[in-house]
């Protein structure tokens, strides 16, 4: 149901006259709402920047009562769409409640949805408390953004995702309704376990206003190895080999040759010097300093039989130059064109070497610019295609291609989104991962707790085509300096 202009304009009034000041609706604050890191421009009504949970609950209670959209917002980092006010309406920017607090008794930390993730992680470090969950985007997205996509990283192979990490929500339902979902316990097992139904819902179902995150022990010391392979199969047979022996990596990165090849040009230095580019790993173990040292030794023995060649760092200024291999991929590849599909897909294991292929096959089909890497010790590789937005068929093979993609995604047994959600990018696919009991069961759901479709409305069940949309000429804040993942420093 969407408001009248006569009814928004009542909706609007009176949302200002019960909150004051943090209703804004000048052109600049419109316009920054109005895009995420898709950069797919709407502009909202008005934007809402709440000092205390409770004006949350405020929002919510007028929208509902008057039909009126509401998306929020954190950093707006999400690169699916999932932040975007596609229809209109209220933007809700959580980013002032960003509240962190350590309890170190009970190793947890209470953080406001608008943490950032770095900021959370920094606070732990310093009663010697680690928060594992590291995406790419750690400097600069938010805790809230994470819950809503059930957000992963860099070292998810060994930690787990966001999920894995949430003891208790609590928050607004989209009548305005205040609840909290699990406690601040190791053990819940009271009731439905709405908890996760939230996590991952891209803000469809409810508002988050403080989670209660899970602490573990900050790992000691680490150490890293780069190294490259004849071919993607050697490579992608790290995540069972090294299981087998008994290694659990806390970090194993996987690059296809292609962005090893735009790394090389963009820096003018070799990976590997005499050596042309191949696929590499990047592997990082973690733990007690002596169990590394055996670690290390078993990890080499199988670098020697399995690798062209690798190397070890010794010191953090060394770790830091192979990490420049996987941190330059994703810059790499945008001066090769002006436009980039990212898809986070993720598939069993054992069949990387079989997605990778196709993609491969995809590269000469259509002769595209389309590289690879990512998580691959938990299947999320990362598939970019690069394109020239204005070349439309250059555009048109882009987006055959990615069709092709996704379909074969769903062969293997795999998801679309691994890490990054829904949104409005990956819609065109969402239906063909579910059979019809799974979707219209999905969509019962929304409507029952959100009977008026007022939360992040046009998101997951609403067909978007991104690639239609001309996308807006933007520089985000971290794009500035954000080059890509940094690991988190120990």
């Amino acid at each position: 149901m969407s408001p009248t202009d006569q009814t928004e304009s009542i909706a609007l009034k009176t949302l200002s006259s019960e909150l004051g000041d943090v209703v804004h609706i000048d052109s600049e604050s419109i316009h920054k709402a109005s895009f995420d890191g898709l950069k797919v421009s709407f502009s909202p009504s008005a934007v809402i920047r709440p000092e205390e949970s409770s004006q949350i609950g405020t929002v919510l209670r007028l929208a509902n009562e008057f039909c009126i959209p509401v998306t929020t917002k954190g950093a707006g980092s999400s690169l699916t769409g999932g932040a975007t006010p596609v229809q209109g309406g209220w933007v809700l920017d959580v980013s002032l409640l960003n509240q962190i607090e350590i309890d170190v008794d009970n190793q947890i930390a209470r953080c406001g949805p608008g943490a950032i993730v770095a900021d959370i992680q920094d606070d732990a470090a310093e009663h010697n408390l680690f928060y594992p969950p590291d995406p790419s985007s750690r400097m600069f997205c938010t805790i809230g953004g994470n819950i809503a996509c059930n957000a992963g990283g860099l070292r998810c192979v060994k930690y787990g995702v966001t999920r894995d990490y949430i003891l208790s929500l609590s928050g607004y339902l989209p009548t305005g309704e205040a609840v909290q979902w699990g406690r601040a316990t190791r053990k819940f097992a009271t009731g439905y376990n709405i908890r996760d139904l939230w996590i991952g819902s891209e803000g469809t179902l409810g508002i988050v206003t403080e989670a209660v995150l899970r602490l573990v022990g900050k790992p000691v010391s680490q150490k890293t190895f780069l190294a490259a392979f004849r071919s993607d199969k050697d490579a992608l047979r790290a995540p069972i080999e090294l299981c087998r022996m008994g290694l659990r990596p806390s970090i194993l990165e996987f690059l296809d040759r292609w962005p090893v090849e735009c790394v090389q040009s963009f820096t003018g230095k070799e990976v590997f010097h005499g050596i042309s580019p191949h696929p590499v790993l990047l592997i990082e173990l973690d733990g007690d300093p002596s169990l590394i040292e055996k670690e290390s030794l078993q990890l080499i023995n199988w670098l020697k039989e399995s690798a062209i060649c690798h190397e070890v760092a010794g010191t953090q200024e060394e770790a830091e130059e192979l990490w420049d291999v996987r941190r330059k991929g994703s810059p790499a590849m945008k001066k090769l064109a002006n436009t980039k599909l990212n898809e986070d897909v993720v598939v069993p294991l054992v069949e990387q070497v079989n997605l990778v292929e196709c993609v491969d096959q995809l590269r000469q089909q259509f002769k595209l610019k389309v590289g690879v890497f990512g998580h691959c010790g938990d299947g999320n590789l990362h598939v970019n295609f690069m394109y020239d937005h204005e070349d439309e068929d250059e555009s048109s093979r882009a987006v055959q291609a990615l069709k092709l993609l996704m379909s074969k995604v769903h062969e293997l047994g795999g998801a679309i989104s691994g890490e990054h959600g829904i949104g409005l990018a990956k819609t065109p696919f969402a239906r063909m991962q579910f059979n019809s009991a799974e979707w219209k069961t999905m969509k019962a759901i929304k409507e029952t707790l959100d009977p008026n479709g007022i939360l992040n409305p046009g998101k997951i069940f609403d067909i978007f085509n991104p690639w239609e949309q001309k996308k807006i000429n933007a520089i985000l804040p971290w794009e500035h300096s954000h080059d890509e993942p940094k690991p988190v420093e120990l």
